[in-house]
């Protein structure tokens, strides 16, 4: 695997203010190990951590877990209720994950509020109530299921998270690099790419070359449904921006593509030819449904040594040392 390295970190230490936190800067340094993203929180058991039932899933318990596992980033979904505002569910509405039925956004905050999420005893979070239990311990990346950016943001900046959030959007050929929109001028965004942002495959990475060139640094590039010559394209164009490569590996026909294996239910069984695949093809944020075996995985393969993760309060930037990923392709 090609030597990852980057100036970006220097570069973020210079442009956000005292008391940076060592996640975000780990986010912009593609050198500093392979990052964890849990999706929808950690609600898988991890009997390792003493963690033998499930909780739910985009619930504050499933992001307390995540901050006790020691994951990097958790990735949760955004909506907007009738009255006007941003909750934690992923689907429209809320009959699959609570013990009530409607639309989230036909339901008022009250009516959200009043229930519960299946397999707990707790409503359904707002963004600003996550986003002030994860702010200081671990970064979030907000996947929003509606055109409420600029509100998000909002909530971010009254949450004092702006440093501790993840921005993304789909990017395509000749878009101006969305990362310098007003809207994001604090907060980390990043592009995600898939096979129609181009005309074909191998134009995939000029995309990202276009979207890295902006005045503000985009930390990585998420992938999205393409095959093994859009991968390739893409990890080589983020590799000469210095820019992080992200996966999903949750089972998605989508990610059998690049490689011709499964997602998590191989890594599960086989996590070398699954997990380990991608990072050998240059990926060094992977998101999952299992963040504590992911973890482990990682431990064993050294790609975690060196990292030393501060929260607020508990130790300066320069207290971070890290391990690059070093091999060959």
């Amino acid at each position: 695997m090609r030597l990852l390295t980057t100036s970006l970190a220097l570069l973020l230490i210079a442009a956000t203010p005292a008391g940076a936190n060592t996640f975000r800067e780990r986010l912009y340094d593609p050198a500093a190990g392979v990052m964890v993203v849990a999706h929808r929180g950690c609600h898988a058991a991890a009997p390792d951590h003493g963690l033998a039932s499930s909780a739910p899933e985009n619930s504050l318990e499933a992001l307390q877990r995540c901050i006790d596992i020691g994951v990097d980033m958790v990735e949760t979904d955004v909506r907007r209720t009738q009255d006007g505002v941003l909750v934690i569910m992923h689907d429209p509405s809320v009959d699959r994950t609570t013990d009530g039925g409607g639309l989230v956004a036909k339901l008022t905050l009250a009516q959200i509020q009043a229930l519960r999420l299946d397999g707990g005893d707790e409503a359904p979070p707002t963004l600003e109530a996550f986003l002030r239990a994860a702010r200081g311990r671990v970064l979030v990346n907000l996947h929003l299921k509606g055109p409420f950016a600029a509100q998000a943001a909002e909530v971010a900046r009254r949450a004092d998270a702006s440093d501790w959030v993840l921005f993304k959007a789909r990017a395509k050929t000749d878009m101006s690099p969305i990362a310098d929109q007003p809207l994001y001028r604090d907060v980390a965004f990043m592009p995600m790419v898939g096979e129609g942002a181009a005309r074909d495959a191998g134009q995939l990475g000029q995309v990202i070359t276009r979207q890295a060139s902006g005045i503000r640094p985009i930390p990585a590039v998420e992938t999205r449904r393409m095959g093994a010559q859009g991968f390739a394209s893409v990890r080589d164009a983020a590799e000469a921006a210095r820019v992080r490569v992200w996966a999903n590996t949750l089972g998605m026909s989508s990610w059998k593509s690049f490689f011709g294996v499964s997602g998590d239910r191989r890594a599960l069984r086989d996590p070398d030819t699954s997990w380990g695949r991608l990072i050998d093809q240059g990926v060094s944020i992977i998101q999952t449904d299992h963040p504590a075996r992911l973890l482990g995985y990682l431990k064993s393969r050294r790609l975690r040594d060196g990292v030393t993760i501060a929260t607020i309060g508990e130790a300066s930037p320069s207290s971070t040392t890290h391990a690059a990923l070093a091999g060959t392709r």
